[in-house]
């Protein structure tokens, strides 16, 4: 592949509907040779979450998608969030700018959040030398957005080098700050309707039989899909907003300029403004409440694949009860390794650089320990 179709490869990629197609090998395509990955990661989330701080590892992980995203000016990239950390991949036009988001945003996470964020940039050409790959595939969860899959087992080798120590990029000079804008984290947290939220992560046992592996996944999919709004964590109407919004002092934090409690300031009246118009359904400038509510609703990101199928859902005492079984056997016959965590709501970060535009992202993960516990949980099961 040319250096400009390699630039151009994600946005040729067609977008598949339908997450019951999920592990169909023909919606992968591997990244070009010259690309490379990112990986970060919150050091010790398991300490953070058992003292409460599970928005603070939240708007770590999310951090660095909004600050690869506005240093490549929006252009698309495939990205996936992890509650804890985030995984991406970029082209080598855009390897510098993805080097230098990385770095601010691990010393603001360090500055502002009081968490250490580790993150690292692995060449694609170095997971092909092991033997694996990275292929990528687009889901469109609503007609507004698509989000990227990861398959190929090269992620997950990637994040544990990372570990080791390789392919670290360092943080930036202190006070260096990245350019968070959009993101946000002002809803409510939203209780289970059904039961109970349920955080999911199923990976592959080492040398568990593809096809095996691909069979438990779509069956444990099929089992979602039954459920009402296929077990989607996020109500019709959008979740609860209210002011000033909990999430205040993140979004200051993550607001550029001035002393933090001018910034605590701007974004009091700029949440008031925003409460207002979206509790009386005032539109302004083009922009309608309940679009917006509807896009939140579509667009939320609650279940996703990157080498590992993760989900958070609004589960009925039946459903977790199917899905667990069902993981059990499978775990019993070598297939798997998985992480079940449950609580009693789930929470959204917002990644939404134009209200205006359709296409706002916004990542669910559970409102006691998500991903991160289930990750633990998943650790636990294969000691």
């Amino acid at each position: 592949m040319t250096s400009s179709g390699s630039e151009s490869f994600y946005a040729t990629i067609p977008v598949f509907r339908g997450f019951g197609r999920l592990m169909d090998p023909a919606l992968y395509s591997p990244l070009p040779d010259d690309w490379s990955i990112g990986i970060a990661d919150v050091v010790e989330s398991t300490k953070a979450i058992a003292d409460r701080r599970y928005k603070a590892v939240n708007m770590a992980g999310a951090s660095v998608i909004a600050a690869i995203t506005n240093a490549l000016e929006g252009r698309e990239f495939p990205f996936v969030f992890g509650g804890d950390g985030a995984s991406f991949a970029v082209s080598p036009q855009d390897l510098e700018a993805a080097r230098d988001a990385l770095a601010a945003t691990a010393i603001w996470v360090q500055e502002s959040l009081n968490l250490v964020l580790r993150v690292a940039l692995v060449p694609v050409a170095s997971v092909r030398a092991q033997g694996l790959d990275v292929r990528v595939a687009r889901f469109a969860p609503s007609p507004n957005l698509s989000y990227a899959m990861f398959s190929g087992g090269g992620l997950g080798w990637a994040e544990v080098a990372m570990k080791r120590g390789e392919f670290a990029v360092l943080p930036a000079p202190p006070g260096t700050q990245p350019d968070l804008s959009g993101l946000s984290c002002r809803f409510e947290e939203i209780p289970s309707v059904r039961g109970l939220i349920l955080s999911v992560l199923v990976v592959p046992a080492a040398g568990a039989e593809p096809g095996a592996f691909r069979k438990l996944i779509e069956d444990v999919i099929a089992l979602v899909e039954k459920s009402p709004q296929s077990a989607r964590p996020v109500p019709p109407g959008g979740p609860e907003l209210s002011w000033p919004p909990k999430g205040l002092d993140f979004e200051a934090r993550a607001a550029q300029g001035g002393p933090l409690l001018m910034r605590r300031v701007s974004v009091l009246g700029r949440t008031l403004f925003v409460y207002l118009i979206m509790r009386f359904g005032i539109s302004v400038g083009g922009f309608v409440p309940q679009t917006y509510v509807r896009q939140v609703v579509e667009n939320s990101d609650f279940r996703k694949y990157d080498d590992g199928l993760r989900m958070i859902l609004d589960c009925t005492p039946e459903l977790e009860n199917a899905i667990e079984q069902r993981l059990k056997l499978a775990a019993s016959n070598g297939t798997i390794r998985y992480g079940l965590h449950r609580q009693d709501a789930a929470m959204m970060t917002c990644f939404t650089p134009s209200a205006l535009r359709s296409d706002h992202v916004h990542f669910i993960d559970g409102a006691r320990g998500g991903y991160a516990s289930a990750a633990t949980a998943l650790k636990a099961s294969a000691a």
